[in-house]
């Protein structure tokens, strides 16, 4: 309750007592506190992040520690009580995390030092990306790495002068020589025996943070960057290929280490058959592990050891979201019919258990259930045996169950031997399991909408959608697409994050640019001009709002966003593209659609300034190299016209589902008004019409078009045409 005190903390003011007294009131009978400081059904403890509406602040708002959100009240206050500020920053589904605040956060005594000697701050980093990145950033100058739990000690200035990630509770514990509450004692002696030296160490390590953050200015007639840097990128993986298990020789594995989709495309245009191996033999070695989830479709996270067998089982929606278009790409360049199922799988999956009502897709599923990693998700095999009956030995061999176990005494579903076929022969069997699974305590659910993660799905839905002609998942991306541009839009601006019936925070570059990607695939998945339209509208924005006016590129948060240490400008593709790769991508396609220069010189602008991180590191941009993919090569501009009062045409549609051409943009539209309303925004329609009354394909470079065609076999032809790198 909140009349007990936190330990060593001063009460609470009168008015945030009566707030957290009324929220916590609000909860309502059914509510179980996530604490094991408890008398009966009530906690014993509440703090300020009972207020909040994040999933991973309202996990610690029953800690014994006097937790503050992000704010200038902690910062105010700090300074009032001449105390530093711990930033504990972390997301709901981290296991980790989960861990730290179970030993560390629950423990009275190390709250009581916490709360005595620091003014405590949590932060979700996947609402708040613009803090994560500059303590991070910190983190990684002071220790060579980072991650989540991510700790760092401030000033009441925000400036950090030390920290790290995860710490275990006491000295001695998990072997460490120091631990947490040991941490927390000689930090705060030496912040109060030296300020000055911590105030040297605070503005030594501030001024790293921003030179590694704002990307370096480009000389003034830098040139464009060729694709040279594709080729580089491309050898560097072939080098650190795993022939065995495919991906990178590295452990743990995450999907994003190897980028399959730029293998895709340096196959396509170079015939390179080594791109083309490394691309789907990591494929069906990911959808072959325990790190795909041969239930109920989906990915986790990543795996901890070399042969993608066991995850870190917390289930992301982007990563879900970016493998689902890698698969449907797969798919259709390669043809393999795993490739299909898998992406079918993944987003079933996402309908199933990731949307919301309203349409939004959810953010994530935790590792943990009933306070054990994975026990959701693996199995006995005495288990197996009684659901099964006869047909457990033939589930047994194909998916790698052992009598003790493959992984810690239990047994994560895994296929040594991949066969279609077996797949197909033991879809009762899953289902029966499947059934079962689902009567066990889930994993907790981040339930918030993110709109950039949701604008990732709905590229998801749309591409997986048109490639495979499935009409349900199209309409699910424009469910969700209705969602984020009715409900999480504020005078015309786009926010972050929606839950419990409310959007909230500023929306990020990675919003803007996700989402935009989204309403293109979208557009040219239902050729309704309401997303190309909108599309559009988030590229000025962007423009408006986060363009560097001066270098080219783009700013992570807006001009008109909190003033923090630094300004990002994201030169780095992580688990996620950045914001800066996918939003360049949006204005090279937008420019072909619209035919609209100012987008032209937007693209070259930043490809300018994003020049020499793409000659020096172009592994760290793989998502950006993409782009100058697009940029270096002649996009494909199609248009489909069918008669009026018709459906667009199915025989032409089948054509561009089975042919891999990811540089194109494509439009089309009934004759008639639809048409030439159409040319209003997209100009390369105008003057397309159908041929002797039946639907019409054309296929342009730069407004030249191939004679125009009916026929399903000439269409394919023209669009298969490649346009080789250019010569170096």
């Amino acid at each position: 309750m909140v009349e007990s005190p936190l330990p060593g903390a001063p009460p609470l003011p009168g008015e945030t007592a009566a707030k957290i007294r009324a929220a916590l009131a609000a909860q309502g009978p059914a509510y179980r506190p996530r604490t094991r400081h408890v008398a009966g059904d009530a906690p014993k403890y509440t703090n300020r992040l009972i207020l909040e509406s994040s999933p991973y602040l309202q996990q610690h708002a029953h800690n014994p520690v006097n937790w503050y959100a992000w704010g200038d009240e902690a910062f105010d206050d700090a300074r009032r009580l001449g105390r530093p500020v711990l930033v504990s920053i972390g997301y709901a589904t981290c296991h980790w995390c989960h861990v730290m605040e179970h030993e560390s956060f629950e423990d009275e005594e190390i709250a009581r030092a916490m709360n005595e000697q620091y003014v405590a701050v949590k932060v979700d980093r996947e609402e708040r990306p613009d803090v994560d990145a500059i303590y991070m950033s910190a983190v990684q100058q002071l220790t060579g790495s980072g991650g989540w739990p991510l700790n760092v000690f401030l000033t009441s200035d925000r400036e950090p002068f030390f920290g790290g990630t995860y710490f275990p509770p006491r000295d001695g514990a998990r072997g460490a020589r120091h631990g947490w509450l040991t941490v927390l004692r000689e930090i705060r002696a030496q912040y109060d025996g030296d300020r000055l030296r911590v105030a040297g160490a605070a503005g030594a390590l501030t001024k790293a943070v921003r030179e590694h953050l704002a990307a370096a200015p480009t000389p003034a007639g830098a040139p464009l960057p060729s694709a040279q840097s594709i080729e580089a990128t491309v050898q560097h993986f072939k080098r650190a290929f795993d022939p065995v298990h495919g991906g990178v020789r590295r452990a743990p594995k995450f999907p994003s280490n190897l980028p399959v989709r730029l293998l895709l495309r340096y196959w396509r245009r170079t015939g390179d058959a080594d791109a083309l191996h490394m691309a789907r033999f990591t494929l069906r070695k990911m959808a072959a592990g325990g790190m795909y989830d041969q239930l109920g479709g989906g990915f986790h996270r990543y795996s901890t050891d070399e042969r993608w067998l066991a995850p870190h089982f917390e289930k992301m929606l982007y990563d879900n979201a970016l493998l689902a278009v890698a698969y449907a790409e797969a798919h259709q360049a390669t043809g393999a019919p795993e490739f299909a199922r898998v992406t079918r799988e993944v987003l079933d999956y996402v309908l199933r258990e990731m949307t919301s009502p309203e349409g939004g897709f959810y953010s994530a599923t935790d590792a943990d259930s009933e306070g054990v990693e994975g026990k959701f998700f693996v199995w006995s095999a005495a288990e197996i045996r009684e659901l099964l009956g006869a047909e457990a030995e033939r589930f047994m061999r194909h998916y790698d169950v052992r009598e003790g176990g493959n992984w810690d005494g239990y047994n994560i579903l895994n296929v040594p031997a991949p066969d279609e076929a077996e797949w197909a022969a033991l879809a009762g069997a899953r289902a029966k399991l499947l059934a079962t699974r689902a009567r066990r305590p889930p994993p907790l659910r981040d339930d918030k909408v993110l709109a950039s993660w949701n604008g990732l799905m709905i590229s998801a839905m749309a591409v997986g959608g048109r490639v495979l002609g499935e009409p349900r998942w199209i309409e699910a991306g424009v469910r969700a697409a209705s969602f984020v541009l009715d409900r999480m839009r504020h005078e015309g601006r786009l926010l972050r994050s929606f839950r419990d019936g409310r959007a909230r925070l500023n929306a990020y570059l990675d919003d803007y640019a996700f989402l935009g990607q989204g309403l293109l695939d979208l557009y040219e998945a239902t050729f309704d001009p309401r997303w190309l339209r909108e599309a559009v509208a988030l590229a000025d924005a962007v423009e408006a709002r986060y363009a560097d006016r001066e270098h080219g590129g783009w700013f992570m948060t807006s001009d008109d966003h909190e003033k923090l240490l630094a300004r990002e400008k994201p030169n780095y593709d992580g688990a996620e593209p950045s914001g800066s790769s996918v939003q360049l991508l949006d204005v090279l396609r937008l420019h072909e659609l619209t035919s609209d220069d100012r987008f032209r010189q937007v693209a070259e602008r930043a490809l300018r300034s994003f020049a020499p991180p793409l000659a020096e590191r172009p592994v760290a941009l793989t998502e950006m190299l993409l782009a100058l993919d697009w940029f270096t090569d002649a996009p494909r501009e199609v248009v489909l016209a069918w008669p009026a009062a018709t459906e667009p045409p199915e025989t032409l549609l089948a054509v561009l589902r089975r042919t891999f051409l990811p540089n194109r943009v494509l439009a089309g539209a009934a004759e008639g008004p639809p048409l030439e309303a159409l040319a209003k925004i997209v100009p390369l329609v105008e003057s397309k019409r159908t041929r002797g009354g039946r639907p019409t394909a054309y296929v342009c470079v730069k407004g030249a078009c191939e004679l125009p065609t009916a026929d399903p076999a000439v269409f394919e032809a023209q669009l298969k045409k490649v346009t080789p790198y250019p010569a170096r």
